[in-house]
């Protein structure tokens, strides 16, 4: 094998790879004389079909085989050698001259090919004990607990019988009978069945002929089934419903005391309270986690200067471009209706692509030398809560992603992200800062309207992080 550099242009390298006739020879000789001993040819014992017998029948698929072993063992040797890590699957281009290709197969010709790759660049971390960071905290106040537990009332309200007819937020109790052309469908009928007006529990058109009945009353109620409903008889079809109304019930505000604590599966108010207030600071320690986290991330990228693989970059931006381009799609909206254009949307996520690349191989830089990585009790831990998602097809989710090393990888991404992020943090000048909730809570918000749909930006810096 004789390999010579063509091009070197920043990270872009052009390797030539010559592996010489009399390689590919030996190769050949090695590979029938492997086959002697198992080939079945008519007219000859098996083990005692001759070399050259078997040359002239299967060399040609034979040296297809070892071209191609050759190819895979000699790419690998060159890359070894080099001491580069390639930043993504090399490209290997084969002879395309028939000529040329004749003569390879014949025995009497070199194969040369070339091999075409991006390597990693060299990541310089800076001291990471001289960051500084503001985290910030926002404590759960007895203000804020009161709050949440008055939006519980009012979501979980009791239901009082009343004269008169029933309007949004009333509870209706009746008996229905659904038909279609006039005959009753299945699952169309029920006795004593509850919908509350207004909180769209039934298909469009059945709430709106139930407002202003009264109880006692009888009506007959067209509604439309969706187009996209899972019974594909109904499916976009109009009904009529044969109403009774039984009862209707006004909404009331629950009294807080222990029965309801205890319809809430708590034993007491204090317990509710206490559940609140765990929940609560859950999630504000969760949201204060990713304000640290994007503080951090940008810090990152403002003090760390490196040369980017091209096509890192590239594929990167493809990906966002597709997702922008159909969720405008989706939303038939135009770049001009989001207050921008092609060309500057496409600048901004083309440096949106070069952020998210700059990030992923600097956070794996950082892990590698740190020597972190993700066990796989913690990958399986993973596994198990996307299971869960979906209930009922827990094997085949299973299956998928043990058989799926991409899907696994995916899975694998954030937690190695998380993993380094937490160690950066715990070397990191982090201060926490007092902040009202609205503040906490904003930025969010904030991003979604700064970028419009450019939300891609810190939830997936992780895309190219390595475990």
């Amino acid at each position: 094998m004789n390999v010579t550099e063509t091009n070197t242009d920043g990270l872009r390298r052009e390797l030539k790879v010559v592996v010489g006739a009399d390689e590919l020879e030996k190769r050949l000789s090695s590979r029938l004389e492997e086959l002697k001993g198992k080939a079945q040819i008519k007219g000859f014992r098996p083990g005692h079909v001759p070399k050259e017998h078997l040359r002239k029948v299967y060399g040609r698929s034979v040296m297809a085989e070892v071209v191609q072993q050759a190819v895979t063992e000699t790419s690998r040797e060159a890359l070894t050698e080099r001491e580069e890590r390639p930043a993504f699957q090399p490209n290997v281009a084969l002879p395309e001259d028939e000529a040329e290709i004749e003569k390879i197969f014949a025995g009497t010709g070199d194969l040369a090919y070339t091999l075409s790759f991006e390597v990693l660049p060299k990541v310089d971390i800076a001291d990471l004990s001289e960051l500084a960071l503001e985290r910030p905290v926002t404590p759960v106040t007895d203000e804020d607990i009161d709050k949440s537990v008055e939006k519980i009332l009012a979501t979980n309200p009791t239901f009082k019988p009343k004269k008169g007819a029933a309007k949004s937020g009333d509870r209706v109790t009746h008996d229905f009978v659904g038909k279609l052309n006039g005959e009753p469908f299945e699952g169309g009928t029920a006795e004593d069945a509850p919908i509350v007006l207004g909180a769209g529990g039934f298909i469009p058109g059945f709430e709106d002929g139930l407002t202003g009945a009264k109880a006692g009353e009888e009506r007959v109620v067209k509604a439309t089934f969706p187009d996209n409903y899972p019974e594909a008889k109904l499916a976009g079809k109009d009904v009529e419903f044969e109403v009774t109304v039984k009862e209707v019930a006004g909404p009331e505000t629950p009294t807080l005391d222990e029965d309801f604590a205890k319809s809430l599966g708590v034993e007491s108010v204090a317990q509710m309270r206490e559940a609140v207030k765990g929940r609560m600071e859950e999630d504000r320690a969760m949201a204060s986690r990713l304000k640290v986290k994007r503080a951090l991330l940008d810090t990152l990228n403002e003090t760390h200067s490196f040369e980017l693989p091209p096509t890192l970059v590239d594929n990167e931006f493809k990906a966002i471009w597709e997702q922008v381009t159909k969720d405008l799609e989706q939303s038939k909206k135009t770049f001009e209706d989001e207050g921008t254009t092609e060309k500057k949307a496409e600048e901004e996520y083309r440096e949106i692509a070069a952020r998210r690349v700059r990030l992923g191989l600097l956070l794996s830089e950082i892990g590698a030398v740190n020597q972190i990585s993700v066990s796989d009790e913690e990958l399986n831990k993973a596994l198990l809560e996307r299971i869960r998602q979906f209930p009922g097809q827990e094997r085949e989710v299973y299956d998928f992603y043990r058989n799926t090393p991409d899907a696994l990888a995916e899975l694998r991404a954030p937690l190695y992200e998380d993993k380094v992020v937490d160690y950066i943090l715990e070397l990191a000048k982090v201060t926490d800062k007092p902040v009202s909730m609205d503040e906490l809570y904003a930025d969010v918000a904030e991003k979604a309207d700064e970028h419009h749909h450019h939300d891609h930006d810190h939830d997936h810096d992780h895309d190219h992080s390595h475990g």
